[in-house]
């Protein structure tokens, strides 16, 4: 009785699940492998790409990925600005709706609030690993395509497609930015897909409901005759980066982004703690 005693006068809810604990068991999963390799390799396929394929006449007109090949900062703009759209919204819609889901899938859930772990402590423990994950994720790319472009290309300043370059210095520091934006940008998919991995047992649903409104969110985008109803959608923000790799960076669309992801991703990330708090748990 006096063991019993003693182990409950010293139980700390802040010591359940450990963050260490969540994150090697996340890192070790196949999933996590399969995604961190797909954004490895990435960069190399890109490069190789360009290495056998030919300038395409536009114009005379310019882009972006025209500029690809002038430098390492280059590349790695280039990168981001392919995978922005979708490829880095699967990262986010992986590591947030599968975290909770799969627990419940493989009927250890209720094993671990049991343990005791408090629900408020195991979703903010799994959110924190979802979402440090999916920012290593959103650095791994631009990071190991630097490396890439610069070992292809040449360490040099950042040629713009209006005119003008950025020097390698403000490159770097306008690359960190642009990184710390798609991931604020992408909160909205990680709330999203939280807050469906609370709701179902099954990971694949909440990882496919949130691509798929995160796609239906793109398509509405381009609607040009929903006017200023799409200055709602957070799709309509994704590229305003583009304004921070310019000679003089523009903030106003970045930080109208920033700020309706957040808010979206706030409110979704409370359904999930009220909903999960009042859920009966039973997988």
């Amino acid at each position: 009785m006096s063991t019993l005693t003693e182990v409950a006068s010293g139980y700390q809810t802040r010591h359940t699940l450990p963050l260490r604990v969540e994150l090697v068991r996340q890192l070790k999963r196949r999933r996590t492998l399969v995604m961190g390799a797909v954004l490895f390799l990435l960069p190399f396929v890109l490069a190789i790409a360009f290495a056998i394929g030919t300038p395409h006449d536009r114009g005379g007109r310019i882009t972006l990925m025209d500029t690809a090949t002038a430098s390492g900062a280059n590349f790695a703009a280039v990168n981001l600005f392919v995978s922005v759209g979708f490829l880095l919204v699967i990262p986010v819609a992986l590591f947030c709706g599968d975290t909770v889901a799969s627990e419940a899938s493989w009927s250890s859930l209720r094993y671990l609030l049991a343990a005791p772990v408090p629900r408020a402590r195991l979703l903010w423990s799994k959110l924190a690993v979802a979402l440090g994950l999916s920012l290593g994720a959103m650095v791994l790319l631009p990071v190991v395509a630097l490396a890439v472009g610069t070992a292809a290309y040449g360490w040099g300043p950042l040629q713009i497609p209006t005119g003008g370059a950025l020097d390698t210095g403000t490159a770097a520091q306008r690359l960190v930015v642009v990184v710390a934006y798609v991931f604020v940008s992408q909160l909205v998919t990680a709330g999203l897909a939280f807050w469906l991995s609370t709701k179902t047992d099954a990971p694949l649903g909440a990882v496919g409901g949130a691509v798929g409104l995160t796609i239906v969110g793109n398509v509405l985008d381009a609607v040009t005759a929903l006017g200023h109803w799409r200055d709602f959608l957070p799709a309509h923000w994704q590229f305003a980066w583009a304004d921070a790799v310019q000679p003089h960076a523009e903030w106003s669309g970045m930080i109208q982004g920033a700020a309706l992801s957040v808010s979206y991703a706030l409110v979704l990330f409370a359904l999930a703690f009220r909903g999960f708090a009042r859920k009966d748990i039973v997988s």
